[in-house]
């Protein structure tokens, strides 16, 4: 069953997602050569619980058949597809790095992830980075009632694999609320038409994970980590939306997050940001 949420889970979720957005504005300045992981975790544990008086959502979370995940973000850098653990690796130039963040505010959940480039970045990581980029917002951009889930996968797939990259399957979006991960599952490729019906309060996140070469992923030994089976390198972007009587909420937004694609921002697109 996929929940409709109330006005006043909405406010919370508001809330929720904004402080999650801040956390990365909060921490980029940080996110810069030389700088471990560990650090940028650090950092961020101590913005969320000192300065917002929120929870992070990850240290200690444990799904069934996990072990319990020792951190407060996730930092993913490189060819690491998601759920990287903040340790002693020394972020160099060259490098991308995805900062995923979830916040617990009163209750709600607010989730969401950025890449970062460290220095220069390649022109291929540039280029895969900002594919994934607009994959998300196109994604977004057909949330309105009475679409369907299957409509953000087709049309996220079909521009990832137009560029030549491969989407990973075995991780996808979700709903989202007081509970971290509930239904739906937004799966990022899929067939139009398909899938459950979008209806008004409905809350989940758009998170597409894109790679340079195939899409195989593999499990490492923290049983966290999952990488790309090639090596190649992998990007993601994330935001939580809501579905609203017109079209669509990012709940996820705060001052200096990346401007939404052009095409999200000129008229009659579904929604808007923080609209």
């Amino acid at each position: 069953m996929i929940s409709i949420k109330t006005p006043e889970d909405i406010q919370g979720m508001r809330v929720a997602g904004k402080l999650a957005a801040e956390v990365l504005d909060y921490i980029t300045p940080f996110v810069k050569p030389g700088v471990t992981t560990g650090e940028i975790d650090r950092l961020c544990h101590e913005y969320m619980v000192n300065v917002q008086d929120s929870i992070p959502a990850p240290l200690n979370y444990c799904p069934p058949g996990y072990t319990p995940y020792p951190k407060a973000i996730c930092t993913s850098v490189n060819d690491v597809v998601c759920h990287g653990i903040p340790g002693d690796k020394v972020l160099k130039p060259g490098d991308v790095v995805n900062l995923d963040i979830t916040v617990i505010k009163n209750g709600y959940h607010g989730d969401t992830s950025r890449m970062f480039y460290i220095g220069e970045p390649s022109i291929l990581a540039r280029r895969l980075t900002e594919t994934t980029y607009d994959c998300m917002w196109l994604g977004i951009a057909q949330i309105k009632p009475g679409a369907h889930l299957g409509d953000i996968g087709h049309a996220i797939q079909v521009h990832a694999e137009k560029a030549g990259y491969s989407i990973v399957r075995e991780f996808c979006g979700h709903g989202i609320g007081k509970v971290f991960h509930e239904d739906p599952q937004v799966l990022h490729y899929g067939r139009p038409g398909t899938l459950d019906r979008l209806e008004a309060g409905m809350i989940f996140t758009v998170e597409p994970m894109l790679n340079a070469g195939r899409r195989e992923i593999r499990e490492m030994g923290d049983g966290w980590t999952i990488k790309t089976k090639d090596r190649s390198l992998s990007a993601q972007w994330e935001h939580t939306v809501l579905v609203t009587e017109t079209g669509f909420e990012v709940l996820t937004v705060s001052p200096d997050m990346p401007a939404p694609p052009a095409f999200i921002t000129q008229p009659g697109s579904a929604g808007a940001a923080g609209a």
